[in-house]
């Protein structure tokens, strides 16, 4: 081979090669192009489930109307002063609030026994003759959901029982 024609064949592979080059360019344009398609489709449904979600959840508040008929018939017997049927009212709110909580996993935290930093809240130390750390009295109910504290219980802790200084 000549020089000239060595010189004119690197030309046509530059070429080759710069063609070459473009099919790859196009590619991952498109590939590009393929993805952001795909994350702004993500990003819309992602929206949409988060919707459902939130209405998913607002819908699980009907179980509540149930509830608010009994306490309404409840205020309507208060009105008439119809004690028996008040209070037979309440305890009947009462027990289907209850019972909604206990389906929907809520339990109420024990109470008996000795104080549990995990579960109580001390509100109030007494001296007493019960057992020191033992709970006395509960001040606000606490209660779980599956295992996770959502409302500790709000107790009253026995302390030692003080002497007094007059006696002996």
């Amino acid at each position: 081979m000549t020089e000239e024609q060595t010189q004119q064949d690197e030309p046509v592979e530059e070429q080759e090669q710069a063609e070459g080059g473009g099919d790859e360019v196009a590619a991952l344009e498109d590939r590009l192009l393929r993805l952001a398609a795909e994350f702004d489709n993500y990003k819309k449904r992602a929206a949409r489930e988060r919707t459902e979600y939130l209405t998913l959840a607002n819908e699980r508040l009907i179980e509540l109307l149930p509830i608010l008929d009994d306490l309404e018939r409840a205020l309507v017997a208060a009105a008439e002063h119809e004690e028996a049927q008040l209070e037979e009212g309440v305890r009947l709110v009462h027990r289907s609030l209850a019972s909604l909580l206990e389906r929907q996993g809520v339990q109420a935290i024990d109470t008996t026994g000795r104080f549990d930093p995990h579960v109580h809240e001390a509100l109030l130390s007494q001296p007493s003759d019960a057992e020191e750390g033992s709970v006395l009295d509960v001040i606000q109910k606490g209660y779980k959901l599956g295992e996770r504290v959502v409302r500790p219980a709000r107790v009253v802790v026995a302390a030692a029982p003080t002497e007094r200084e007059g006696d002996g």
